[in-house]
């Protein structure tokens, strides 16, 4: 069966993506965000840009769903993380960025699995029971993804690189569009 059948609603608008999300159950979240085909114009009024470090500018928040403006500058990176036991879906909106993923081995220690190269339009999915994470801009500019978590998450686990200890740190955002109920 051809994407077209499967999803035969292509998502062109965020109102459009924030309708679907909010009609259906987290289990057909990952067509929904696969069906979408926003042009990266709708999203630059919702940047915001920091040398600092990557910024976190909310769409959207209700009790069923949270998306996410994430914008990079060259070489940003989050820390290593999990998602406070909510399932992420990451779509690139412009750009090249490197997943890589970390399980704790036997003895407690944080051993390298996986990594992986996403470009413009491709997702990437993860739950904590996968491992953790960290997500890295290598384009040679800036750019932009869009995170999609089934449930807001509030805080969550980052490696503190230092104490090599997990520590946990209370989410926010930069900017925010909507906030609301369902």
């Amino acid at each position: 069966m051809s994407s077209t059948e499967q999803n035969p609603l292509i998502l062109q608008s965020l109102d459009e993506l924030s309708s679907a999300l909010s009609e259906v159950e987290r289990t057909t979240f990952d067509s929904i965000i696969r069906a979408m085909k926003i042009p990266r114009s709708v999203y630059e009024n919702r940047c915001s840009w920091s040398q600092e470090s990557y910024t976190r500018n909310c769409i959207i928040e209700n009790e069923k769903f949270e998306l996410i403006l994430l914008c990079w500058e060259k070489g940003q990176f989050t820390p290593i993380h999990d998602h406070g036991g909510e399932e992420c879906w990451v779509k690139v909106i412009e750009g090249e960025f490197k997943e890589t993923i970390y399980q704790k081995d036997d003895s407690g220690e944080l051993k390298m699995i996986k990594s992986a190269i996403s470009k413009s339009n491709e997702i990437t999915y993860m739950i904590d029971f996968m491992g953790y994470h960290r997500l890295e801009n290598l384009s040679n500019g800036r750019s932009m993804t869009l995170h999609l978590y089934a449930k807001p998450i509030h805080s969550c686990n980052i490696l503190n690189e230092d104490s090599g200890k997990f520590v946990k740190k209370d989410m926010t955002y930069d900017t925010e569009s909507e906030k609301k109920t369902i």
